[in-house]
């Protein structure tokens, strides 16, 4: 079922013909007649890098009130802090000048259904296992706190004190804040 407002993905482009990405640049070919250079700079005006699942219905923009320009996006399966996460997080500080971080996962992620056993399956199937790990979880507030505690602890970040992490219900369209880790 999809709930998009666009044509959905199986169906051809605008013209008629083609694959979805030839709808995709079709598109852009629109949007860029009409697009002005807005005159910003890579550094987002908030100071606040977000890192969230890559799930299609998380709209980060619309559900925090954000425009173009306030934060940085970080987006993968889950939402979890990865190696990949803390170098893009450190980019995002260090040359960028963020100061906060914000992790968002969410209900019903697909994560909750995987296994590290996906990759096991992926050797079987392509003879060869994938260097990374699947991270997936089951429950997500406890993997929230994981993440806020990866990027607490990470030595190359120069800004952990404002680092929050949250649940957003993709039926109600709600964060719920996640308390960290206690310190022990």
């Amino acid at each position: 079922m999809s709930t998009s407002a666009h044509t959905s993905a199986g169906t051809d482009s605008p013209t008629g013909a083609g694959t979805v990405t030839d709808r995709l640049v079709e598109l852009n070919t629109r949007y860029s007649e009409a697009f002005t250079d807005p005159g910003m700079d890579a550094k987002p005006v908030l100071r606040v890098a977000i890192v969230a699942c890559m799930d299609a219905r998380l709209d980060l923009h619309r559900a925090l009130g954000l425009e173009l320009g306030d934060c940085h996006t970080i987006r993968n399966a889950g939402g979890v802090v990865t190696d990949d996460v803390l170098r893009s997080l450190t980019i995002s500080q260090r040359a960028l000048g963020t100061r906060s971080v914000v992790l968002i996962h969410h209900t019903n992620c697909g994560m909750e259904s995987l296994t590290e056993d996906f990759r096991k399956d992926l050797e079987l199937e392509v003879g060869q296992r994938p260097a990374w790990a699947v991270e997936a979880y089951s429950d997500a507030d406890q993997d929230v706190r994981q993440s806020m505690q990866r990027v607490r602890t990470s030595p190359f970040l120069l800004h952990t004190d404002d680092v929050r992490g949250f649940v957003f219900d993709v039926t109600t369209g709600k964060l719920r804040e996640i308390p960290p880790v206690a310190a022990a």
